[in-house]
């Protein structure tokens, strides 16, 4: 059973931007923090990016710093991804996960403290 789904994964070009969305059951956005990874063909799955359970926390990572924002919608129990200025090594398929934290500032980095994942969405960035 998939508990978080994401959506909003394409094609792009350099340079564009593109919205990636993450729904969630309100039993698991309102409790967690949320984080989003990514995997390139042939690589490691490396952290995005992650939003604290009150919202008043984000942290990402040094690749994605003032181009990606993270938001959490608790009308929609949604969490965004915004890529903006988007580059080709930003190709990757894009997995939204709820943390193991229930603490209200917490921002989570690492995959192991992670244990709802998504399915993930490709996301393509042509130069």
């Amino acid at each position: 059973q998939v508990l978080v789904v994401e959506s909003g994964g394409g094609s792009v070009q350099a340079g564009g931007s593109l919205r990636l969305s993450c729904a969630a059951p309100e039993l698991i956005f309102s409790r967690f923090a949320m984080g989003w990874f990514r995997q390139a063909p042939g690589k490691e799955r490396e952290f995005v990016g992650s939003i604290s359970r009150s919202a008043s926390s984000t942290d990402y990572a040094d690749s994605v710093k003032g181009r990606f924002t993270i938001s959490r919608d608790g009308a929609s129990n949604t969490v965004y991804l915004q890529m903006n200025s988007v580059k080709p090594e930003d190709t990757a398929v894009y997995y939204c996960a709820a943390s193991l934290t229930n603490e209200f500032h917490s921002t989570p980095r690492g995959i192991d403290q992670y244990n709802t994942w998504g399915k993930g969405t490709l996301v393509t960035v042509s130069s």
